[in-house]
Order: structure tokens, then C-alpha cells, then sequence
């Protein structure tokens, strides 16, 4: 299956630092790209595991005896290790957001650019679908679904216009999203916009920010001290989550100083922000909006 090229690959990897002989976890395996370039500097007493949820990224994996990948969500990163017995990790990566795969499968309707069903599972195992967020949501739910999530002033008008459209019949597919929604798409940035409310729906449909917080807490608890989390995000709510928690060990609020005032921090940010070259964008357009922050934990 054709993941494209993983982003920001020499980066991403050159961050974990790496101990030939570490455990280390790729939260995010996709098409095994990042997984691939680990293994390739990991010696033979070297471990690696990967984690994805959706079902067609086992296609892509690894013959390597080094190597085992885990169907779930990494949310679940505890649990699923500990039934390897590894309770501590030398390395964590993760590449956020959809994989180049899934955008370019039209049924599995992430894409604005096919007519597909309302799905946007990153799972096909999920409960909760797009059709279900459109045509069940009630109104105070859809707003803040485009609100929060698609970071979109004219939520409220736009939960409205939905609840009207699914009065008269039920929302089923992408086209008849588009229509519902267009009077919100002007012609010169309709593209965005509408990027912004499938983004939202997404979001909401595969519980993103909460799964991203439990991921990063618990990287918190299981990386050893003086070892490495590098992780990529593609928007500014991923990206915010990252940098705060990272910088404080929490998303809200300081952290607790102490006797002398300093303040007490279980990370030290590695390097600036890192973000693709021109080149890299070129050649992959999915890496435009990229983001790599790299931190060690103290």
C-alpha cells in the first residue's frame, strides 16, 4: 500500500538519539517509514514496537525479528507493552494526524477531494463515525465540535444550517456535506475552510485531543530519564497539546515552583521547532505544515 514518503524522516529519527541497544516505540507506523530508518540503526539485541489502529497500515509490516507491531491505539501505549514485559523505553516517536494512505483511500471519506460516505474512522473497530457526528449531534454538541476542533468563528451558524439540511433528509456523503455547507465556502479560500470542518468532524469522530493527552502522559511514565519524545503535528491544536506539555509536563496552568521558586519540569526542550525544508515540500506536499519538537526527559 502506498503511505508515501514518511515526513521529516532523518529529523525525526536523528532526535531519539539512539542507543543501538534501546526499546523504542513508533506510536504511529502508517507505512513503516520512520520504523524502517529505527531499525536500520538499532543493533541485533535492539528492540522496536509499533503501534496503529488502523487495520490497513499491517499490510506494511516489518519482517524483522527485532520488530512487532501492535493494532491498536496508542492511547493504549501502557497496557499493550506491558503484555511484552517492557515497562521502560529508551525512545518514542510519533507522526500525527492522517496518513497520506488514508487521505487517498476515497471511502474512507478523510479526503475533500472524492465523494465518499461520511466515515473518517481511523479505525474501522470505532463506534462513532462522521454520519453519526452530522446527523446525530445536537446542536450545542456540533458547535462545539467546529468550534473547538475546527477553530471556526461561525460555528454556531454553520450547527444550524446541518440541523435544517438533516430535517428534510439524512447527510450521507461528502457531496451533500459540501452543499449543506457551501454557503460558508467563499470561492478564494473554500479549500481551507472546508479543510477546517473536516478537520473538526475527524477530530471529534476519532477523539484526537483526549488520545493525544493519555499518549503524552503516558510517555511521561515510561521513558527512562536522559531519553528522547519526538513527535511531528499538522495543526495548531495537536501542536499547542505538544509544546505545552513538553515545556511543563501539563497542558493547562504552571507547574509548581519550588523553596527557591524554580520551577520543577520533567522535560528539556531539544533543539528549535523543526519544520521541512522547501525541498522536502516539493517532493512531499503533506509535510507543508509540519511541526518537530524534540524533548528529553530529566
Amino acid at each position: 500500500m502506498d503511505y508515501h514518503n514518511p515526513v521529516l524522516l532523518k529529523e525525526t529519527v536523528d532526535g531519539l538519539n539512539i542507543n543501538p541497544d534501546g526499546v523504542y516505540v513508533d506510536v504511529t507506523f502508517g507505512g513503516g517509514g520512520h520504523s524502517a530508518e529505527i531499525l536500520r540503526r538499532l543493533g541485533p539485541n535492539g528492540k522496536l514496537f509499533a503501534f496503529d489502529q488502523d487495520e490497513d497500515a499491517l499490510a506494511n509490516a516489518l519482517a524483522d525479528d527485532r520488530f512487532t507491531l501492535i493494532n491498536e491505539n496508542f492511547k493504549f501505549l501502557k497496557r499493550y507493552l506491558r503484555f511484552y514485559n517492557v515497562t521502560k523505553v529508551d525512545g518514542i516517536l510519533a507522526d500525527l494526524g492522517v496518513s497520506s494512505h488514508q487521505f487517498d483511500v476515497a471511502e474512507r471519506g478523510f479526503s475533500t477531494r472524492f465523494d465518499a460516505g461520511l466515515d473518517m474512522r481511523m479505525s474501522q473497530k470505532n463506534d462513532l463515525n462522521a454520519y453519526r457526528v452530522v446527523n446525530e449531534y445536537d446542536e450545542a454538541n456540533l458547535r462545539r465540535v467546529f468550534l473547538d476542533y475546527g477553530e471556526l468563528k461561525n460555528a454556531p451558524a454553520i450547527a444550524r444550517v446541518i440541523l435544517e439540511a438533516r430535517e428534510k433528509e439524512p447527510i450521507k456523503n461528502t457531496e451533500q456535506l459540501k452543499l449543506v455547507l457551501s454557503r460558508f465556502l467563499p470561492q478564494h479560500k473554500s479549500h481551507k475552510i472546508l479543510a477546517q470542518m473536516y478537520q473538526a468532524i475527524r477530530i471529534e469522530v476519532n477523539r484526537e485531543m483526549e488520545v493525544l493527552k493519555e499518549f503524552l502522559e503516558q510517555s511521561l511514565e515510561i521513558l527512562k530519564p536522559q531519553c528522547r519524545l519526538s513527535v511531528i503535528s499538522y495543526h495548531s491544536l495537536e501542536d499547542r497539546l505538544v509544546k505545552r506539555f513538553m515545556k511543563n509536563g501539563m497542558f493547562e496552568g504552571e507547574p509548581e515552583r519550588d523553596m527557591f521558586g524554580n520551577f520543577s519540569v520533567p522535560f528539556k526542550l531539544i533543539g528549535k521547532l523543526i519544520v521541512p525544508t522547501d525541498a522536502e515540500i516539493k517532493i512531499n506536499n503533506r509535510a507543508r505544515s509540519a511541526k518537530l519538537r524534540i524533548a528529553e526527559k530529566l
